[in-house]
């Protein structure tokens, strides 16, 4: 489904004279991406009742789990498509001591200043991309994985790089694409390994090989397990490069600050999702060998390293993009750490945990967008302070119109000064999705925490239950650094209505989207069995096939 309507997108295109009409083309992506959806929902009863389906030859393999995050990225995509699907198309003066507010829609000259939206190939690398996650998370055999994962890279390369008027976002997609070519090329070298020392490239038969290196007295096969595990080793360079996981966690920064960031709430998430999906078979069925050298220990690792730096490298930020970017990584600490422990509850902590945390991270950046369409200027006799023109790159059709810039507003952390008394209801959102963030309970991000921390502890793992209570202690500073500057701090320019401006009213889809995923976050402890036993039954099924 989602290749043909990619087709038929292109030759849309490609005889569409008028680009205007690329909202549109983001509006049937949205359509198709929901209908995909629902062709996933119902094929889940096809692999519910067995180990999953072998198809085109072995080289993809359908199983309860890959179709259940087939329809969650489904419904990620088509959330994310609403940021290009609809746009602010008036501005609005916000309410002063008369009690009424003024509304104009914008005129022909300054909806030049939206001409990054004017792109009709935006949901076309979109919906590759989605190709290459859905492939990737399916992938049985070393050469569909490799061709799924570039795929899926070479659409977000070309993702990061869209805008190619900013000269920040084109150095961070060429950054993106050079440091990734690299990642792509241990994962290579891996696969040519196993290849060269097996003859086989099936991921089955390299777990039929990873349960025969079990068996002790056999020289062959201790040499045999010492070629599986340094393949695989080299392999998990390259995955975790793609995950930004410490120690190869250096391009994420600069990347994820670069690019615009209705760009960013896409690549941060999606590659994430579906390489973990990935990882979470091949560790569970490789896992086991009774060996002292495994492959894994490089993961374990990294989840030490990921919880550490993300947080202490957080502290020194004053971009939030960046210091999101510093806490991603700290968050795929808490992922390695439960996708490593290899146990029913840390499975279903694993999966519990990816999807809260692609939830409310869509969130964050949904919020980042709105604030930016309220910190628009356009009056003549605005607060030059608001503005922001160094710190705020010119992602658009060249030169912005009296400092328009909604691709990426907020750039700063000191931006959020006294939005508060701006707008508490978006504030509270963000003030809410920050807390989960953070692990405080009785939000969503708490219960993920506290399931993984859980799973290390009945396994053993004393020292990094104790690392991960710590870093989730000194992440938390950053943000209530965040929160006290929204809610205490007063913008004196603003709360005095001091200057006139106007801010972009934003579109009923964005605002009840934010709404939704804000309760999800925070009354989750009220309903919480429905999500719980779905990942519960996915892990099942992977240990009791």
């Amino acid at each position: 489904m989602l290749f043909v309507s990619s087709t038929l997108l292109l030759l849309v295109n490609a005889v569409t004279l008028r680009r205007e009409r690329s909202i549109l083309f983001n509006r049937v992506a949205v359509l198709i991406l929901l209908y995909s959806g629902i062709i996933c929902y119902d094929s889940l009863n096809i692999t519910s009742l067995d180990t999953g389906i072998g198809i085109y030859g072995g080289l993809f393999h359908s199983t309860s789990i890959t179709h259940s995050f087939d329809l969650f990225i489904c419904i990620i995509g088509a959330i994310v498509l609403q940021l290009t699907a609809y746009y602010p198309r008036r501005l609005q003066e916000p309410m002063g001591t008369t009690g009424k507010t003024k509304s104009f829609f914008l005129t022909n000259y300054e909806k030049k200043n939206f001409d990054w939206l004017q792109i009709p190939e935006y949901p076309l690398v979109i919906l590759f991309i989605l190709i290459g996650a859905i492939f990737l998370m399916s992938s049985s055999d070393l050469v569909s994985m490799f061709l799924a994962i570039e795929l899926q890279s070479y659409g977000l390369y070309i993702f990061a790089t869209l805008y190619r008027n900013s000269e920040l976002a084109t150095s961070a997609g060429l950054t993106y694409f050079l440091l990734g070519g690299l990642s792509s090329c241990f994962i290579l070298l891996g696969s040519c390994l196993l290849y060269l020392n097996f003859g086989i490239t099936n991921l089955d038969g390299l777990y039929v090989l990873s349960s025969l290196s079990e068996v002790n007295g056999l020289e062959v096969l201790v040499e045999t397990n010492q070629y599986f595990n340094l393949a695989l080793l080299i392999m998990s360079v390259g995955y975790l490069f793609k995950v930004s996981a410490a120690p190869v966690h250096f391009w994420s920064p600069d990347v994820i600050d670069g690019i615009p960031t209705v760009v960013t709430t896409f690549v941060a998430i999606i590659p994430k999702i579906s390489i973990f999906i990935f990882l979470l078979e091949l560790v569970h069925y490789t896992s086991q060998s009774m060996f002292e050298f495994n492959w894994t220990s490089l993961l374990l690792l990294s989840s030490f390293l990921s919880l550490i730096i993300g947080s202490v490298v957080g502290l020194v930020q004053h971009r939030i993009k960046r210091l999101l970017a510093c806490s991603t990584i700290s968050h795929v600490g808490f992922l390695l750490l439960a996708l490593v422990i290899n146990s029913t509850e840390s499975v279903q902590a694993f999966l519990f945990y990816l999807m809260q945390y692609s939830l409310s991270n869509i969130n964050v950046f949904f919020i980042l967008i709105i604030i930016g369409y309220y910190l628009l200027e356009i009056s003549r006799n605005a607060d030059r302070r608001l503005l922001e023109i160094n710190n705020s790159p010119a992602l658009g059709c060249g030169k912005p119109l009296l400092s328009i810039n909604l691709i990426a507003v907020v750039q700063l952390i000191s931006q959020f000064q006294g939005f508060f008394f701006i707008n508490p209801f978006l504030a509270i959102s963000l003030a809410i999705t920050l807390f989960s963030f953070a692990g405080l309970p009785p939000l969503i991000g708490f219960f993920a925490k506290q399931q993984v921390l859980s799973a290390a502890l009945n396994q053993g793992f004393y020292f990094l239950v104790l690392v991960g209570i710590l870093t989730s202690v000194v992440s938390a500073v950053y943000y209530l650094r965040i929160i006290k500057l929204v809610f205490f701090d007063k913008n004196e320019s603003i709360a005095d209505n001091k200057y006139s401006y106007y801010f972009a009213s934003s579109s009923p889809f964005l605002t009840i989207t934010i709404s939704v995923l804000t309760l999800i976050i925070l009354l989750f402890i009220f309903s919480p069995t429905e999500w719980l036993s779905i990942t519960n039954t996915l892990a099942l099924v992977l240990f009791n096939p």
